[in-house]
């Protein structure tokens, strides 16, 4: 009795560390792309391009969803902790319900840019908008299956106060999604309001060149008129 609590007790700790090791691994990936995207703006002229929308609004949406979710997942690994079954099972199905909400809010996200024809001139702007996006997504509905499979354990009275590594693995894996979240939501709408400031301080003074350019034509044109009478 006493070596297999002892080997329940270690399952935890060995799968935390090899949860760990994964997420350091994603982490990798998600910041390689965040790096791509700062690179492929530092190079542009203007932000968003002209002729692309700005980023839609019900990403706002989303992130609220997904914030929201991570705080249901955390209320369910505390009711794990402390032993609250019916607490857990709710938690747990609420987590999940959040989850395929935030995959449904980008959806309608990606279908508003669709319908605004981002896709139809191939640029930068809407590739690294749908890739980031793109690779967060597939990542929450992967994490959408051990999320149903551990809300199935809860129900089914298969945790405990003891031994719950289900709700801490899952745990781990949404609030990294989070996080990675909202530094790639930070990174898009920051870099667009800057691009868009700047694309309008360079908008107004090519105007301001080009009334400059169209004066001093005139005033050119006017003079050799003058002295063509006066020869």
């Amino acid at each position: 009795m006493q070596s297999n609590d002892s080997a329940r007790t270690a399952a935890p700790a060995t799968g935390k560390l090899g949860m760990g090791i994964f997420l350091a691994a994603l982490g990798m990936l998600f910041a390689a792309s965040m790096v791509a995207y700062l690179i492929v703006r530092a190079r542009a002229q203007a932000w968003p391009p002209p002729g692309m929308p700005r980023l839609p609004a019900g990403l706002w949406v989303s992130t609220i969803i997904l914030l929201i979710s991570s705080a249901t997942m955390h209320w369910a690994l505390t009711s794990a902790r402390r032993d609250r079954h019916a607490t857990l099972c709710g938690a747990m199905l609420i987590t999940t319900l959040l989850g395929v909400l935030f995959l449904v809010s980008q959806t309608v996200n990606w279908i508003y840019l669709l319908a605004l024809h981002m896709t139809d001139t191939p640029n930068l702007y809407a590739f690294t908008f749908y890739t980031l996006t793109g690779l967060h997504a597939l990542h929450v509905l992967g994490g959408l299956v051990p999320l149903g499979v551990v809300t199935a354990r809860a129900y089914a009275g298969r945790y405990s106060s003891e031994y719950h590594p289900g709700v801490i693995y899952c745990s781990m894996y949404w609030h990294f999604l989070d996080l990675v979240w909202l530094v790639m939501f930070a990174l898009m709408f920051l870099f667009a309001q800057l691009g868009g400031s700047v694309s309008q301080r360079e908008g107004v003074a090519s105007q301001h060149t080009a009334r400059a350019v169209r004066r001093a034509t005139a005033t050119r044109a006017r003079g050799a008129t003058l002295k063509a009478h006066t020869e």
